[in-house]
């Protein structure tokens, strides 16, 4: 009984951390039939049974169309638990894997985990569900960071819980203070049946080198294991370049910060009362724009994917032509040398003289648009 008294606590501090859970909840989980996704259905239904908040659970599996995948043996269990299991049939992401293979061995793994998220998004608004969670635990978290800091130069992991504001979807990672070790406790002390991926990747990834390395960490560092779950949320003693970056336009004394604190997003915020212009979008990468250390704009877009950018906001406090084009100009150049070709779309009426003399279309949806290649 060891195993589910930590496990339910870790979902109790990271409910209470990270407000995972309100009252009234749809919530698909997300079974790949693997140990972790297992543990999760089994503790979230017993989890959802206290007097904390009332929410729904609603199993979902995908059948991604690899060789050998039987979902029978996961629809028994989750029946045994007063649950339905709705089994998507998502058979063409095999196909779609096959057909952008590089090699004889591996399946591009961003591809795939792109087409089920889409794939569970769907099914979650077809159950008219709000959240959708995920088994991701502690050990997940850290092995992701440090799989970005090495092959992807940034420090990032994912999030206890992101909002998808198209969708209108939360996702969830009940288990981000879980550890993997206490996980495998559970399935044995609980008999919680699990089943071995038929992922053609699956023991060949990158995850499988970062296990490695951090054994050998922790192996002659114990005390790692620890403090690299607790650095993931200790912003107190965060220390970082990301409060000095300013982006500067060269010789014109104009500079852009990217709104990544709690100051920054206030100048964000009184500038945009002042234009009137007030967002609540997530998914935005926001800059304050500032001409010799005084804020005197916003910069915000989107990225569409397929080499498509949207810019949502472009404005200054006062208009100044001169400077609004070595703004635009300088962004061009930015973004342009990121994503190539570039497809631009600006949602904006205020500056489209500037936008129709500097080469862009008007289109359908009142915007501007212009190429790069």
């Amino acid at each position: 009984m060891k195993s589910i008294k930590t496990i339910l606590g870790g979902i109790r501090q990271a409910d209470q951390k990270y407000s995972l859970f309100n009252e009234k909840d749809r919530i698909v989980i997300g079974l790949s039939g693997g140990k972790d996704s297992m543990a999760l259905l089994y503790t979230l239904n017993m989890y959802r049974k206290f007097d904390f908040v009332n929410f729904e659970i609603f199993p979902v599996t995908l059948d991604l169309g690899f060789p050998g995948f039987d979902a029978e043996p996961i629809k028994n269990y989750v029946e045994s638990l007063g649950l339905k299991l709705t089994v998507v049939d998502s058979k063409e992401v095999y196909q779609v894997l096959k057909a952008h293979q590089k090699d004889a061995k591996h399946l591009p793994c961003s591809i795939c985990s792109r087409m089920k998220k889409a794939a569970i998004n769907k099914a979650a608004k077809d159950l008219r569900c709000n959240k959708v969670a995920f088994a991701h635990h502690a050990d997940d978290a850290i092995e992701t960071y440090f799989m970005n800091t090495i092959h992807g130069g940034r420090v990032a992991t994912f999030q206890p819980k992101m909002y998808l504001e198209r969708s209108e979807i939360e996702f969830i990672r009940p288990f981000i203070h879980v550890r993997e070790d206490d996980i495998k406790a559970l399935v044995k002390e609980e008999n919680i049946p699990f089943f071995s991926s038929h992922c053609p990747n699956d023991g060949f990834t990158m995850r499988t080198e970062m296990k490695e390395m951090l054994d050998k960490i922790y192996e002659k560092y114990p005390q790692a294991k620890h403090n690299y779950l607790v650095m993931m949320s200790n912003y107190e003693k965060e220390i970082l370049f990301n409060d000095d970056i300013n982006i500067k336009i060269e010789r014109k004394d104009i500079y852009f910060r990217p709104v990544i604190n709690a100051n920054d997003s206030l100048i964000e915020t009184k500038i945009r009362l002042a234009k009137n212009v007030i967002r609540y979008e997530t998914d935005l990468k926001r800059y304050v724009i500032f001409k010799k250390n005084k804020p005197v704009g916003i910069f915000a877009y989107r990225d569409l994917g397929d080499h498509k950018i949207e810019i949502v906001d472009l404005f200054l406090l006062r208009r100044n032509i001169a400077d609004f084009k070595s703004i635009l100009r300088f962004i061009e150049i930015q973004l342009s040398r990121k994503i190539i070709p570039l497809e631009l779309h600006i949602l904006d009426k205020e500056y489209k003289d500037i936008y129709l003399e500097s080469g862009y279309g008007k289109t359908h949806i009142n915007g501007f648009i212009k190429k790069f290649n």
